[in-house]
Formats: structure tokens, sequence, C-alpha cells
């Protein structure tokens, strides 16, 4: 056999070379073999072609060898043949003399080794035993020699492979690095040693294995990883970046060849292919998306930025009223857009939330108003148990009540919470198909399952129904598709079962969607997380950036059971007490309105002026929400009637029960108050009995600004929004007599005072003590005023103030006498409602009720003392206004230049007539 025998001039000793395992067979090699013995297996027959790089022939029966680098350098040298960083090795062994194997390849030169030990890695099948040269020995000889070489042989294989792995073996395997890596070069090893048609059978088996399980993985985390694409259309400003740094931390922790496949797959994104499989993964996401709580990067119209968002809120009463305040300062905390807000309300509700937003000033949004008396007649047919009433059905009527020009809307209840920016609600109109015209978010409690209590007859739904907390509204499509006729023919067939609504509108929407569920878009549950006593929106959320928006949908509120309502609670909290005044920031980028009157004077001020603070206190636009609690006064048959006006802080609130026993009559109340110390008001005033029980005060909040008291704003608050026709001026301090609500309103009748400019004067007086046994009429008060235990009024710090009053005169009066007016005559008078406002550029203390007395003075008002009506005040900490007044000469100068001026424009708008009281005020 040409190039296929083996030159070996060895000793007798004889050594088999097994092949690795892993393949079938292996190849032992003999020592002591005489030169020219061919290489045959075991069973007798020889090994026919070739190996390559070895010179034996190819055949089945003799496994494929490694190359000639294999085998190392020349002979007499020690070698170490490496295949896959070191599986395969030599050693050299000393056995006495000189051993040399040799092997010839292809008819070449031989490459020897020192005496080898080739490692013992698998049992020997195939072996090299003896045939006859031409000339040589007889061959029943040869084969007895081959025979008891195979069984030798045979014996040293069977006592190697019972000894342990060599160490130096396992060591070099250790040393290979990772479980990875070794795995690597096993398997790289078993490649080479394989067919070629094993070796593409076993590449294609490794491909579509490493295939299979990346997109296993892929898809359990995400299109974060999957989905390179959406990252580049997701705009930043909507990148949740904790959630992205946490995906990749994890990313990290897997194995590294499977990060070197993503990474590679991530470069070529922008080719046909990768493209094509992005596609794939964004249509599997948008199908599990309306089923699971899914916020990772859906494909969708992203919001231009300045693009004006529309948001529809019905609102009616005073409490919806302050729910509407604190959804707003939801949304304008998160907000990045212009807004547009569209309120139907009633009457109630549009006084006070004009109010609110003309005074907040906040810059880009937009307020519109809609009459909801001129759409009760679409629904007041409409039997419904909810607790909202008939306003709880008007979002059916939005198609009629807002402007045909408008074509989409969110549509908000009053007890929503936003925890993220609305425009990224607003971008779901972009995923609407071209049947889809409502976006809502499943019910999450089993109301329309009809198993909550026994003999539940819920309206007809689809699944779990919807709830109507939150609606994407497409108008257009809607007034297209004739919705007014469509839920009307609706609920009055359903009505022929059901006789009344249970939910409002929501039952109405439900049973147009069963009847129509292609209408519906399926919003993700975290666009209304619903807390109500029989809902499961735990389920929807996993951590707090899952949570969007909150749905106090329960009668109890934030009393609802809920075992994560502490948070929520926290989060509704923090808006409803936020500061107000911070969500006046402007859209930098976007157009706004010219600054108007009020910001050019703020503009005009000079800053080195020393009454600066002084002239911008009384310039700056407070915060008011008109009628903060319940409010009900009805007109009195004979039309005249008086209010109690009065201004207090947060330092007063315990004056107000007392003089609730002590005034019978309306009240008109302004707060001076932060938003924080608004909320601790309204828990005190619904905890008290006394306020609780009354219906007729009406509580405006004036939300703190600037570092002075605007004791004259807060007045005109409370004096405007007074509804009777006359007003009894008071400071919160006093405590009125009792039965003087009666006794003024005869008064005004028997003096026929209506068409007269007159001013009745109620005496002050004042008393040491904290506690009083209140005189009840007014012969007790002249004995306690005989006896010390009172006092006229600030007789002896500020007597020009009420001296004026004539006490003497006023202790044997039995009818009203006239007064004339005083410099520094201060007195607390009753008069018609359309009297003049105080000035407000009085603030802190001094001359803020001698300026308005002044003012009534020149404007020809009577000043008549009642003979049988007092008032006494109740002993107090000094105020910090008056405190500065006090301590500061720069206040007291600043009041000085505030009174001169304020003489100026008197006179420039009285005339005449106006010059005394600036001659009186030179003569002090």
């Amino acid at each position: 056999m040409k190039g296929a025998h083996i030159d070996l001039p060895l000793q007798h000793t004889s050594k088999m070379l097994p092949v690795p395992s892993g393949i079938s067979g292996s190849l032992s090699l003999f020592r002591g073999l005489e030169e020219g013995r061919s290489c045959r297996p075991s069973g007798g027959r020889s090994c026919g072609g070739k190996l390559p790089g070895m010179g034996f022939r190819d055949s089945p029966w003799c496994p494929q060898w490694p190359s000639e680098e294999f085998w190392g350098g020349g002979g007499g040298q020690h070698a170490s043949s490496t295949l896959g960083k070191g599986i395969w090795r030599s050693e050299e062994r000393s056995f006495g003399g000189k051993e040399r194997l040799g092997v010839k390849v292809d008819g070449g030169g031989t490459r020897g080794r020192e005496h080898g030990n080739w490692g013992d890695l698998g049992a020997g099948k195939y072996g090299c035993t003896s045939i006859p040269k031409s000339g040589g020995r007889n061959s029943e000889e040869a084969a007895a020699a081959a025979s008891a070489a195979e069984v030798s042989a045979a014996r040293k294989v069977q006592r190697r492979h019972a000894r342990p792995p060599e160490p130096r073996l396992s060591s070099r395997l250790e040393n290979a690095g990772s479980s990875e890596a070794r795995s690597a070069y096993l398997t790289f090893a078993t490649i080479m040693l394989c067919p070629w048609r094993v070796k593409l059978k076993l590449l294609l088996a490794t491909v579509t294995l490493v295939f299979l399980i990346s997109w296993l993985y892929l898809f359990m985390d995400g299109c974060s990883l999957m989905l390179p694409p959406c990252f580049g259309e997701q705009s930043s400003q909507y990148l949740d970046r904790e959630a992205l740094a946490s995906q990749m931390r994890k990313m990290e922790e897997e194995n590294q060849l499977l990060k070197l496949q993503l990474s590679h797959s991530q470069a070529q994104e922008e080719t046909p292919g990768r493209m094509d499989f992005s596609q794939q993964g964004l249509q599997f996401i948008k199908e599990q998306e309306g089923r699971s709580n899914y916020s990772g990067c859906p494909k969708q119209r992203m919001v231009q930025k300045c693009e004006l968002l529309h948001v529809a809120i019905v609102c009616a009463g005073y409490n919806a009223s302050r729910d509407v305040v604190t959804l707003v300062k939801s949304i304008l905390f998160h907000r990045k857009n212009p807004l547009h807000f569209h309120l139907i309300t009633d009457s109630v509700a549009r006084q006070i939330l004009q109010t609110v937003f003309q005074t907040w000033m906040v810059p880009s949004v937009q307020v519109s108003f809609y009459n909801a008396d001129d759409l009760k007649p679409d629904i007041s047919w409409i039997p419904n148990k909810h607790y909202s009433g008939i306003y709880g059905l008007m979002k059916l009527t939005l198609t009629k009540a807002l402007p045909s020009d408008l074509s989409k809307v969110i549509v908000l209840d009053t007890d929503i919470t936003f925890a993220t920016d609305i425009a990224e609600l607003w971008a779901v109109f972009g995923k609407f198909s071209d049947k889809q015209v409502i976006g809502l978010v499943e019910n999450q409690s089993d109301w329309y399952l009809g198993n909550l209590w026994k003999n539940h007859k819920p309206w007809p739904a689809l699944d779990r129904g919807f709830n109507t907390g939150v609606i994407l509204l497409l108008l257009d499509r809607l007034r297209h598709l004739g919705w007014e006729q469509l839920w009307r023919v609706t609920a009055e067939q359903e009505l022929m079962n059901m006789l009344s609504t249970s939910l409002a509108d929501q039952d109405i929407f439900n049973a147009v969607i069963k009847q129509k569920p292609t209408l519906v878009y399926r919003l993700p549950c975290f666009w209304n997380v619903q807390l109500s006593d029989h809902t499961r929106s735990e389920q929807c959320y996993t951590e707090v950036s899952d949570l969007k928006v909150i749905h106090w949908n329960s009668p109890k509120k934030l009393r609802v059971k809920n075992k994560h309502v502490e948070f929520f609670r926290n989060l509704y909290l923090t808006f409803l007490e936020y500061d107000g005044n911070l969500l006046r920031r402007e859209l930098f980028g976007c157009a706004s309105l010219p600054s108007g009157q009020l910001q050019q004077a703020l503009e005009e001020l000079d800053e080195d002026d020393p009454c600066y603070d002084f002239r911008r206190q009384s310039l700056i636009q407070h915060r008011v929400h008109l009628f903060f609690l319940q409010y009900a006064f009805s007109e009195s048959a004979d039309e005249i009637d008086v209010t109690l006006i009065a201004q207090l802080s947060m330092d007063r609130l315990q004056m107000l029960e007392a003089i609730c026993k002590h005034w019978t009559g309306p009240i008109s109340l302004a707060l001076y108050m932060s938003d924080a110390e608004a909320q601790q008001f309204l828990r005190y005033a619904q905890a008290s009995e006394v306020l609780s029980n009354r219906q007729n005060v009406a509580y405006h909040i004036v939300y703190k600004e600037g570092q002075f008291y605007p004791v004259n704003f807060l007045r005109n608050i409370a004096l405007k929004n007074a509804q009777t026709s006359h007003v009894f001026l008071m400071d919160i301090d006093f405590l009125p007599m009792y039965g003087l609500y009666d006794y003024l309103r005869s008064s005004i009748m028997q003096l026929e005072l209506p068409p007269k400019k007159v001013a009745l004067i109620v005496p002050a007086f004042e008393t040491l003590h904290y506690r009083l046994n209140f005189p009840k009429s007014k012969a007790e008060l002249l004995t306690m005023l005989d006896m010390g235990s009172l006092y006229t009024f600030r007789y002896h710090v500020w007597p020009q103030g009420h001296a004026p009053t004539d006490y003497a005169k006023w202790r044997t009066a039995t009818v009203p006498y006239r007064v004339e007016w005083q410099p520094q005559f201060e007195p607390y008078v009753v008069v018609r409602r359309d009297c003049p406002l105080y000035d407000q550029r009085f603030v802190g203390f001094g001359w803020n009720k001698v300026s308005h007395i002044m003012e009534l003075d020149a404007q020809e008002y009577e000043l008549l003392v009642l003979p049988n009506a007092f008032m006494i005040h109740m002993p107090h900490a000094p105020s910090f206004d008056i405190s500065k007044f006090r301590q500061s000469a720069s206040y007291r100068n600043c009041l000085q230049i505030l009174r001169e001026e304020f003489h100026q424009d008197l006179s420039r708008k009285y005339g005449a007539a106006a010059l005394k009281y600036l001659t009186a005020e030179r003569s002090l």
C-alpha cells in the first residue's frame, strides 16, 4: 500500500494511542512494530484510503485524524500537541532507552517524537497490526505475533482507563476559562474529527438552537431589547430612563455569547432583514398590548411640541369644583403642551371655576365653559340611581355640547389624578383603527359579571365591561356615525328591562359597545387604575412606573379599601396640597398670550423704591377659590337681609365656631391660606359640629402670595361675594352680641335705609379676659363696663379710632343718633352691599379701615350709631404685621407715603370736597 506504511524503529514495548472520546472508535499505535507494518482495524481488515495528513487511506473504519500540525516538531524533542487549546497532548516518559516513534506521511519524511504518551482519551477500537512485507516472516508467525501484541495492548488499555484522569489534562481544561470556553473547545475538536456531512449537520443544529434561544429570551424580556428601532422613533421625553437602565443591567448579567449576538443584531438594524424582524415584533406587541399591562415602546405617533390638547370635564356643585382643581394641578404638574379645558358646568361651578382660572393665570391654558342646563333635556328622561345624579349622564351629550370643529377630546371624571404627562394619553389617538371611535379601559371590578351579590343584574357589557372615568373620543367619527341617535336607541331598549341606570353614563356606553364592539379601542389598564371597594386594581400595576392615572371611583373616595391605598392617598395629597402658584410656568418655545395689564404694571415698578414691596403686594393677583364649602342661602321674603363680612388667617380659625353661635345670619369669610392650610381648614370644618351644621356660611379661600397680609383685598373678596342687600363689616376678633342679626334687620326696615346712603355704627368694646361671661343685653354690658371687666375699644392705645362714636351718649341713647366724621375714625358699620370697596394699596397693619370710612364720608354717607347694638373684641396674640409696624421705621415711612398718595387720589376723584381730609391729616 503506497504511502500507507508506518516506519517504527522502536523497542518491543507496545503502546496504544486512542482517538479523543466522542468519535466512534479510536486508533491505537503500537510500539515495537517492525518497519513497514501497515495500519488496519483490530478486526483484521486494513484501512483503505489515506487518512488526511497521515498517509492512511480514508475508509469507514478509520477515523479522521488531526493534521500534521498536531504532531509537532522533529524527533528527539519533547513535544506537546494541541488542538482546541490543549485538549490532546503527549508527554515524555523514560523506558530506560531511546525510543523513537516515527510516522511517514504520504511517502515523506518522518515526524519524530520522544516515547510519547498521547493521553487516554478513549478506548482503542482500531490498532496497527503487523502485515508482512515481501520477503519477510511467514504469515502464521506474523499473525501470532500480532495477536499477542493486541492482547497485551488491550490489557494495558484497560489498566490505563481504570486510572483517574491525568492531572495535567484536568488543569489544562480548568485553565481554559469559563464553562462556555471549555464547551466551545470540545465542540470544535469534535467538529474537526467528524466527516464533512456530520460537520454540516452539527453546524445547522447549533445555529438553529442559538436562534431559537435568542427569540425566547427576547420575547420574555420585552421589546426594548428586540426592537431597537423603536428607540429611534420614541421621543426622549417619554423614555423611562430608570426602566432602560434596569433592563441594561439585567442584560449584562446574561451570558456573553448572547450579548455579543444582540449587539451585532442592533448594529444591523438598518438592513431590510432586520427591519422585517422588528416589524414582526411590533405586530406581536400590538396584539398583546390590549391584554396586559404593557408600557414598553409601542409604535405610535408622538405628540408634536406645542400641539394643543383638549380635555373635557363635567363638573357641578361646590364639592366637585374642589376636585377639579386637584385634577388640573396633577395635569399641569406633568404637562409640556398647551391645554384647552372644556368645562360643562352648572351655574355654581361656573362661578367658582371661572374665578379660579382667571386668578390662577396659568400660561398656555385656555378654558371654555358650557351650560349644563342646556343639555339636561337630552338626558333628564333617563332614570339614574348613581350618586352623581343627572350630571353623571352629561358625557353622552359631548358631541352636541362641544364645538363642531373639535375632532377629538380626552374626557375625564373629576375624581382623577394624573401621574404622568397627559400628552402620552393624547398620543394613543394615533393607534386607533379606522373603525374605532372610543378609547376605554376595561372595568377592574366584577360589576358587569353579575356575581357581586345574589340576584345582581347589571347592564349588558362586553366581557368585564369598560370604565368611563377616562375616555378618548373621536368626535368627528362619532358625529358621522350618528352617536346621539345610537346611544338614545340603545338606552331606550335596555331601559325596558333594566328600568334605570346604576352607573350613569357608563351603563349606556357599555350597552352600545356590546352591540358594536368594533367601536372601542382597549386602553392599557394603567390609564385608569380604579380604586373602588370591589376592584382588582393591584393586578394592573407591578411598580410605580406602571401608574399613569388613578381613579377614585368610590363614594368613599380616600377611605376606600385597598392594600396600597396609603400610597395612592399620599400621591393624591401631594397635588391636593401643592402650591398652585408654582404651576404658573411658561412653556418655552410655544406662543403665549401677551402679558396683561397686571404684568405690565409689575414690570413698571422701580425695584430701588424703598416701598417696592408694598407696591408690589398691592398689585399681586392672588389665586381665589370662592365657596370652598357647600353654601346654601335663600333670600328672605322681605328682601332685607344682612351678611356678616370678615377675613382671617389660619391663626384665627378658632373664632369661627364662637361667631357662628353669636350670629345666626349669613356669613361671608375670606380666608388667607396656603394650599396645605386650606386642606387643614377643610378637615377642621367638616369635623366641627357647629360649622358642619351651618350651610349659610361662605368660605372664600385666597391663597398666600407675597410677604404682607392683603387685608383689604380679603375684605373686598368677602364683600363682593355677599348675596344679601346689606353687609355688616366686622373683623374676625369680635363677637357680636346675641341677637344682633335680627336687631340689624329690624333697624334697617324701621329706618327705611335701602334708598339712602347710611352707615349704621355698631359700638365696639373689648375685654382682656380670654374667658368671658358674655353680656346678654346692653344693661349687663354697662354693668361690666362700670366694674372694669370691659373697656371701650382701644381706649388706651388708639382712642381716636372710636372716640367719635360718643360712648357717653350711647350709654343713655334709645334711638339711633348721628355722628360726624373725624380724622382716624374707623368704626364697624352696616351698609348696603354696593358700598365702595376697600383700597387695596393698604396691606398689613395701618390705615386699612380708616381709608374706607373716609371714602364713605366723601360719598356723603350718613353715620348713625345704633343704641342697642354692641360687639366685644376678644384678646389674641399680636399679628406679624403689627409687630413689623411697631419695630420697623421703614414700614411706618412707607405707610405714610401710601397715605399721602391716597389723599391725592381721593382729591382727584371727589374734587374740592376731599380737601378737608388732607387738611385734617396735616393738622394731626
